[in-house]
């Protein structure tokens, strides 16, 4: 052997194979991911299974496989997107420091949650079990399970900004009631501008309030 055959040996990359588990969890995520994509920009009425495919570049049939059912796929993405916003709400809870920022912070942070064209399809979704009269309802279920953790970590942080905790967590529920009410008006009403004026108007009371405290 040759030095330069020898050096081209060493310089060649070594091609790792994935297992099965790792391309399982590749084409999983890039349906997912692909699915946000056709749910934020065609809605659930428009939404169709096919364009997810062509999206994420896989066959149908390995779409079926993921997930065999429109309703299974959307519920998944409901999950996966719920997931990574509770991540990014935690740990944005975790950076405040005056009250005025955290009210902020929170205020900033329900927004990109219940804002989101997704958390709109999620109250339909919810709605429609509602009407069904079943015994499960899975939104509900995933919403609990990623937005009660993101709460206490709001809570947490709140106290620790100051707020007695005997306020604490009303202050929390009333933020979050009033940023997802004005979300919801915007089905009939979508006022920013007012919106960010109220969301401005809230911190000062809040801060003026707990002055009083």
């Amino acid at each position: 052997m040759t030095i330069q055959t020898l050096a081209d040996t060493v310089a060649k990359p070594v091609k790792v194979r994935r297992t099965q588990a790792e391309r399982t969890e590749e084409t999983r995520r890039r349906l997912l991911d692909a699915a946000v994509d056709v749910l934020a920009t065609k809605g659930y009425a428009g939404f169709r299974t096919a364009d997810v495919a062509a999206i994420a570049g896989v066959s149908r049939g390995a779409q079926t496989h993921h997930f065999p059912s429109k309703d299974e796929l959307v519920m998944a993405v409901v999950e996966h997107v719920f997931q990574r916003a509770a991540e990014a709400g935690r740990k944005r809870a975790r950076r405040v420091g005056s009250v005025d920022d955290a009210i902020k912070e929170l205020i900033s942070d329900s927004q990109d949650f219940f804002f989101s064209e997704l958390f709109l399809i999620a109250v339909d979704l919810a709605i429609q079990g509602r009407m069904r009269a079943s015994e499960e309802n899975p939104v509900s279920d995933i919403s609990a399970a990623s937005r009660l953790p993101v709460e206490a970590s709001w809570l947490a942080a709140l106290i620790e900004s100051g707020v007695p905790p005997s306020v604490a967590e009303d202050l929390l529920w009333l933020t979050i009631s009033i940023v997802r009410g004005l979300a919801v008006r915007r089905l009939w009403q979508n006022d920013t501008q007012r919106f960010s004026r109220l969301f401005k108007l809230w911190r000062k009371m809040v801060v003026l309030y707990l002055e009083t405290l």
